[in-house]
């Protein structure tokens, strides 16, 4: 079987770098061992959201009185009452999946449209242009002119926890759960860890999130990382900064359940912590270690291949995009750099209307979905003190929006950081209902240079979230 471009992979980096492949009028397939989609839209991203859409339900029922909503004259605000509200995790988990279904159909739908052949199996690579796809009919040999390594990630495991499965969890056990646990260790609080805590913790669940570093979601701006923390222990969580989590020691209880206790180190010295469950959420591994990249040279420095600015790996016709180079380890990040990399080779082969566009690492926007979300994009300003920049910041709280306070949802605010002496835009950060949906806008506006004044001269519809921007921006004026 010989093609123009075979991708091993079909996450949001593979499926799109296929399609716009095959667009381009080559002859395309995609090697793919477990589901078309990838994590993102089986076990990640996308079946996630599904997860916290119920969380938020749930969680917006507890407050229906204070929108003047009742049940045959019931408040069901009241305490009493809300016992009676019941998560149905079985059903949470059907419609989650269902969710999935139909994004991956929708992707097996485009391969088909553009005539993508899809070869199911574990790809290794023979020679710089073959790749050996063994699955359970057997071995067969696969050549391309060019082949793009999308393979993505999985899950890091402790060295003292390895996940069973069922009482220590990746994300994607915790996708799927038959039951709630009464009592929930997150360990660590990046996007994947925060949002999973929110969804266990609306649900009921007494969850515990720990975090090594001095903040959570530590990625992000310090201000956001704060109101997080504040919002998410309103709402009950238990969180830990500056706490390394050194031990774990499972025992079952004489009613047949598990206890694990987790030995963790913080600022109160030791503690033992007895949960049902443990979710860990320490980051993910690049999936480079079966595919025979030793056969045909190509590095790796801790599982990640090193790539120029075009994607390639320096080997023959290699390239490789997503979580398995040295870039951000995001959806949005791998279909960018699959549109990027597809580009450049179709110009190469001259194809008709092909060109290269970098892609301006400096503004890769960053969306987390708990309750309230965040949507960053640019400088921190802890990014922008190192860099010695003379800067200014401004905030504007959402308490003081129309909208969010006619939601119901006034947590959170946008931060703005500029250049002093210029009044270029440098960093947006937001933290609120919703915002992930806005953060779009301010990436374009930080790629085209926009200074505070023009954000300022902008017209943002009222009532909205997004009109907060330009508050904020008019205190930096």
């Amino acid at each position: 079987m010989k093609y123009d471009v075979v991708v091993i992979g079909s996450g949001p980096g593979g499926y799109v770098a296929a399609v716009k492949a095959a667009q381009f009028g080559f002859s395309v397939a995609v090697i793919e061992k477990n589901e078309i989609g990838g994590i993102c839209l089986n076990w990640g991203c996308i079946p996630t959201k599904a997860l916290l859409k119920s969380a938020e339900t749930f969680q917006a029922f507890k407050h229906l009185a204070s929108y003047g909503i009742s049940f045959d004259g019931d408040n069901i605000a009241d305490p009493e009452r809300t016992k009676d509200l019941r998560v149905d995790i079985a059903k949470v988990v059907e419609r989650e999946r269902g969710v999935a279904d139909k994004m991956r159909k929708g992707v097996e739908f485009l391969f088909n449209k553009n005539k993508i052949d899809v070869i199911k199996g574990k790809a290794k690579f023979l020679n710089e242009n073959t790749l050996q796809v063994e699955n359970e009919e057997g071995a067969s040999e696969v050549s391309g002119n060019y082949i793009i390594i999308a393979t993505g990630a999985h899950p890091k495991q402790l060295p003292f926890a390895p996940f069973d499965g069922e009482n220590i969890i990746s994300y994607r056990e915790a996708l799927v759960p038959k039951s709630l646990p009464g009592s929930l260790a997150v360990i660590g609080s990046g996007a994947i860890g925060s949002e999973l805590a929110y969804f266990y913790r609306a649900m009921g669940c007494e969850v515990y999130l720990i975090e090594f570093l001095d903040r959570i979601v530590p990625l992000e701006d310090d201000d956001i990382s704060g109101q997080l923390s504040r919002s998410l222990r309103k709402e009950g969580m238990k969180v830990m900064v500056n706490t390394k989590v050194t031990s774990l020691e499972k025992s079952v209880k004489e009613d047949g359940s598990v206890n694990i206790a987790l030995t963790v180190e913080g600022k109160k010295g030791i503690e033992v912590l007895n949960v049902d469950r443990v979710l860990c959420a320490v980051g993910v591994e690049p999936n480079t270690a079966d595919l025979g990249l030793d056969a045909v040279g190509i590095k790796t420095e801790r599982g990640k291949i090193a790539v120029n600015g075009f994607y390639s790996t320096g080997v023959g016709n290699i390239y490789a995009i997503g979580d398995v180079i040295p870039t951000p380890a995001l959806a949005h990040m791998a279909s960018a750099e699959a549109v990027a990399c597809v580009g450049h080779i179709a110009a190469e082969e001259g194809k008709e209307g092909a060109k290269f566009v970098p892609i301006n690492y400096e503004h890769i926007p960053g969306a987390t979905y708990t309750t309230p979300q965040i949507a960053s994009a640019g400088m921190t300003e802890r990014k922008a003190k190192e860099s010695g920049i003379e800067y200014k910041t401004s905030k504007f709280m959402f308490t003081a929006s129309g909208k969010a306070t006619a939601a119901g949802k006034t947590d959170g605010f946008v931060k703005l950081i500029s250049d002093a002496k210029t009044g270029k835009l440098l960093g947006v950060h937001l933290i609120g209902a919703d915002v992930t949906e806005i953060i779009g806008g301010m990436v374009l506006a930080l790629d085209f240079g926009a200074t505070v004044e023009q954000v300022c001269n902008t017209v943002f519809p009222h009532p909205t979230m997004s009109e907060a921007i330009r508050d904020a921006a008019e205190a930096l004026s």
